[in-house]
């Protein structure tokens, strides 16, 4: 039996001809046909006038935050439950992290902590550049409130939206809320571009600037001329005609994830201490990754004993991630709160749900969990 990743690249003839035609055309280069088509339907898809395609979702963070005018000195405020590249993108510019929790009822940042946070440092006269709400696992953060709380002090909201293509707030499309929202295409998100990013706005000046800095901070002229630092960060024609191809799929890749989470619920939600991460009733998640909750004192063991018993049968899983107010390289910054989020890592784990697993493969992965239980009882009698 093959291996079962946990959210592997799901690509097709579509893509395979569409990369040909852009090959064989010579747009090699990061300029051409289908990278101005793949920013202008991202646009239309979310709703929004305009994005620019990046090398990377950091990518994207960096720029969203340079276009906000943040830089050394501010204070931005993101959830300490998220991938460090939230985190680097706000050190590249120069400023400090703050880490917020997340509400147990979403996994996302939670508003009351963040409003707490806002007014703690508007009575220390200290200046917060930015919040970067993060849309976790899919699941979008509670915009209505974030975007209220943070307009009170005047702070712009950038989203990290890098693992929510697809998912809905209250109606609208992931990406569509805040000054700006970063997207996501690596290997492993929703939809690939094998690595690769995008930046969208309903503020065209936010995307002029992101496109300006992102090819080299070039001047309109014909020498290269440069008044200021930028960074080679487009995407390549190639990949924007793969992702042209995985966009149009995109429906039937939400489909299949949710169809994958539902099974997993039908199928595991009677074992003892084993939950679901909540699905907030404001949206709809994307179901980017089907993420459980393990009670070791109910269920007999931890999350980490199940990760290894499904590694033994082939099967990929992975921990929740890690809270960054934990991560050696950040234990300097502020945190508020960080005891949810820290639960979570120490409970959490994310099983195989790519949108190209098979019912049989996902059957595989739940008979492997439920003998886990098993396998570690059996241990525990020998150890005994």
């Amino acid at each position: 039996m093959s291996r079962i990743l946990l959210s592997p690249p799901d690509v097709g003839a579509v893509e395979r001809r569409l990369l040909l035609e852009a090959f064989d055309s010579n747009w090699i280069a990061p300029v051409g046909p289908h990278l101005d088509a793949f920013e202008r339907e991202v646009a239309e898809m979310l709703g929004v006038p305009e994005a620019v395609a990046l090398s990377s979702g950091t990518a994207a963070l960096h720029l969203g935050l340079l276009a906000a005018g943040v830089g050394k000195g501010d204070r931005v405020i993101t959830s300490t439950l998220t991938f460090a590249a939230t985190v680097n993108a706000i050190v590249y510019v120069g400023a400090e992290p703050v880490f917020v929790d997340v509400s147990p009822d979403t996994w996302t940042l939670d508003p009351d902590l963040l409003a707490e946070e806002l007014a703690r440092n508007a009575s220390l006269g200290r200046r917060v550049g930015a919040v970067i709400p993060v849309d976790l696992y899919g699941q979008c953060a509670d915009y209505s409130r974030i975007l209220a709380i943070a307009g009170q002090y005047g702070v712009p909201v950038i989203a990290d939206a890098a693992e929510a293509l697809g998912a809905t707030y209250k109606g609208e499309q992931a990406g569509s809320f805040g000054l700006c929202a970063a997207f996501s295409f690596n290997g492993n998100k929703i939809i690939t571009t094998s690595g690769g990013g995008m930046l969208v706005s309903r503020d065209r000046a936010v995307i002029a600037r992101a496109r300006y800095l992102s090819a080299q901070a070039r001047q309109p002229v014909a020498h290269y001329e440069h008044v200021e630092v930028g960074y080679n960060y487009r995407m390549s024609n190639l990949l924007a005609a793969v992702g042209r191809g995985q966009l149009q799929s995109l429906p039937a890749k939400l489909g299949k994830r949710r169809m994958i989470n539902e099974r997993y619920r039908a199928a595991l939600t009677t074992l003892p201490g084993l939950s679901f991460m909540p699905e907030a009733p404001y949206g709809r998640s994307n179901c980017w990754l089907t993420c459980v909750r393990i009670d070791a004192t109910r269920f007999g063991f931890g999350p980490e004993h199940i990760r290894l018993h499904l590694d033994s049968c082939d099967i990929e899983a992975r921990p929740v991630w890690k809270p960054m107010h934990l991560q050696p390289a950040f234990r300097e910054c502020t945190v508020r709160g960080g005891d949810v989020a820290a639960l979570l890592f120490e409970q959490g784990l994310c099983l195989p749900s790519g949108s190209s697993l098979s019912e049989s493969d996902q059957r595989r992965v739940i008979t492997a969990l439920e003998e886990s239980r098993v396998v570690a009882g059996v241990r525990r009698e020998i150890n005994v």
